[in-house]
């Protein structure tokens, strides 16, 4: 919780030049992003549709993968109507299908297109609890498992176009400071609340599921490294933003927790400008396995920064996919 103060009241730029207040136009006003292919998750509002905006700007071809069609085409067109070069692609997903995100991985792997930035952004904050058709509570599968496969079955591509072309890939997971408040046993905690919604809470399992976003992060920057992949993967925060995220708890409260908290809140652009960083930056060369928040390398939470936890959720998540059909999750940890 005081991480998150921290956050709320922070204005002073860092290292990088950038800071609180940064905006993603801002951070990426050098940026030639011409010759590089972009996958966005998430992009249809917000955050996402913020950086989607800016990476076209900067020249990048966009895939903008979405769950509902209609939303993502309405997207690609304000995009072209200020950028009416920019080359979109709108393809389906639903990250809390594994199945679906495997279709969707063959079928942009038929475009034959090359990858450079994968940003894993997409994200849920399910107040009620519900269970995914691979049998994982919802928020988890969405915000984490979904991401985790996709990168999985992206990675190949994406280190087939850094040995070709010679320009380093960019992995980016947006987190948040929120991960820092999950404590107790990660998979023992989300093969409860997978069986059973009895001692489901909705933010402790939302979370769970950021926590395991920057693990994923941790162990995947390891076996980059291991294989000598010219790719980078690191994770943001992105700020304390108003989204759709929060549509599950609109209400009286919480328009006015946030109305009360609006001359500390970012705007979108500015939540949407460690990302953008951390894609394209020339200054992050080589900088993989980090935590950013206001465009600047931090500190992540003890558990966030533990390489045993990171190591024991990866290999949880390659049996959560494998066995992604056996109804009763607890019996694969």
């Amino acid at each position: 919780m005081i991480e998150t103060v921290k956050h709320l009241i922070s204005s002073s730029t860092g290292p990088s030049g950038f800071g609180s207040r940064s905006t993603a136009d801002h951070v990426t006003a050098n940026s030639d992003l011409g010759s590089l292919t972009a996958i966005i998750t998430g992009a249809t509002s917000g955050i996402g549709a913020e950086t989607a905006r800016v990476l076209a700007k900067r020249g990048a071809r966009l895939v903008l993968p979405s769950r509902s069609i209609k939303t993502a085409e309405e997207t690609k067109a304000r995009i072209l109507s200020e950028f009416p070069e920019s080359e979109i692609i709108v393809m389906h997903l639903d990250l809390s299908s594994l199945a679906s995100v495997r279709r969707f991985v063959a079928d942009f792997e038929s475009l034959q297109l090359p990858l450079n930035i994968l940003i894993n952004n997409a994200g849920k904050y399910a107040h009620k609890h519900a269970i995914s058709e691979d049998g994982v509570e919802m928020t988890f599968a969405t915000n984490y498992l979904g991401h985790f496969l996709l990168t999985k079955l992206l990675l190949k591509k994406m280190i087939e176009t850094a040995a070709l072309t010679g320009v380093q890939g960019r992995i980016v997971n947006v987190t948040s400071v929120i991960h820092s408040w999950f404590s107790g046993d990660m998979l023992h905690y989300l093969a409860d609340i997978s069986r059973s919604y009895r001692n489901y809470d909705a933010t402790r399992a939302y979370a769970l599921s950021k926590l395991a976003n920057v693990l994923h992060t941790l162990e995947l920057s390891r076996l980059l490294h291991k294989m000598d992949a010219n790719v980078t993967a690191n994770c943001v925060h992105p700020g304390i933003v108003r989204t759709r995220l929060t549509r599950d708890r609109d209400g009286f409260v919480s328009d006015l927790v946030f109305f009360l908290t609006s001359k500390l809140l970012k705007s979108v652009s500015q939540a949407a400008a460690t990302t953008c960083y951390v894609a394209t930056s020339p200054r992050l060369k080589n900088v993989c396995g980090k935590y950013f928040s206001d465009c600047n390398e931090a500190r992540t939470s003890k558990s966030g920064a533990c390489n045993l936890k990171a190591q024991r959720l990866w290999t949880a998540s390659e049996l959560l996919i494998s066995q992604a059909s056996t109804p009763n999750v607890s019996q694969t940890f």
